[in-house]
């Protein structure tokens, strides 16, 4: 049975929505019946996202809204035009995010726009939107797209890492205060996706790799995970199992527990533990 929020005439709102995970989250909302709002900054992509879902559903079904999720002024008026238009949210998915790339030293523009938009766009979202979707006092869920990345910190892209760490300790400290609210019906649920192939890491690509899953299979996991009540939805992709992507969470942790380097499993003097560690040994 499908989540108890995603039913027919009830109303989703998905941010980053005119693209990649977000889209196919919005055209399989669709077609659980459901009202879909596609809210995003890039308003040719919207009336393409828009076009796209009139093969999935009445247009009388599906609104568009440009927003900058990074503005706390901008996601109220889209929150009200939600309302305006269906009568409130009964699923909220913070998917917006960006990817630039970062350095440790370099220029601060990118960090500024990489938290703005990945960290603050989510906490935004969550603050302004949770408290009329709790009052509806329907069921309601919170989705907000993480990162493995935010979880294990591969060296590489310090501020992205750093916008998706925030990002699960948000979500966390979300669903505890959900959880501890008298009456109240929606959860929150961290999407924490594998490799896949959108407009974000194709970097060029034309083709999707093997390895890579397509936004319309992890939203198909995330449905599935979501039916079964997990919090942290973790997805595999067609490269990296899940059993490994616990491997290296456990040992991002363990630094803390056994005291050895940031970011140990990339240091020389860790690179055959942690082949051991993963192998069982």
């Amino acid at each position: 049975m499908p989540h108890p929020a995603i039913v027919k005439d009830n109303v989703a709102v998905i941010t980053g929505g005119a693209s990649g995970i977000g889209f196919a989250a919005a055209a399989a909302f669709a077609r659980a019946g459901m009202k879909v709002c596609i809210a995003d900054v890039d308003r040719e992509r919207l009336a393409d996202a828009a076009t796209r879902l009139s093969s999935v559903t009445s247009a009388t079904n599906v609104m568009t809204f440009a927003v900058d999720v990074s503005s706390a002024e901008s996601v109220r008026e889209l929150e009200r035009a939600v309302a305006a238009q269906f009568g409130g949210t009964d699923l909220l998915m913070n998917n917006a995010g960006i990817q630039p790339g970062s350095t440790l030293f370099g220029e601060p523009d990118n960090w500024q726009r990489v938290i703005a938009v990945n960290m603050w766009g989510i906490i935004n979202g969550s603050r302004i939107f949770a408290p009329n979707m709790i009052a509806r006092g329907r069921c309601g869920l919170i989705i907000n797209t993480g990162s493995k990345q935010g979880i294990t910190t591969p060296p590489g892209d310090p501020a992205y890492n750093v916008s998706k760490a925030g990002v699960k300790a948000f979500t966390e400290a979300l669903q505890h205060e959900l959880r501890n609210t008298r009456d109240c019906r929606v959860t929150a649920h961290l999407l924490i996706p594998g490799f896949v192939f959108t407009g974000l890491t194709a970097k060029g690509r034309t083709e999707k790799p093997a390895g890579a899953w397509t936004p319309e299979q992890t939203v198909d996991f995330m449905l599935a995970r979501l039916e079964v009540g997990d919090f942290y939805i973790l997805c595999p992709d067609n490269d990296v199992p899940r059993a490994l992507d616990e491997k290296r969470m456990q040992w991002a942790a363990g630094d803390i527990v056994e005291n050895r380097p940031p970011l140990s499993r990339w240091h020389p003097d860790y690179a055959d533990a942690f082949t051991r560690f993963v192998e069982g040994k």
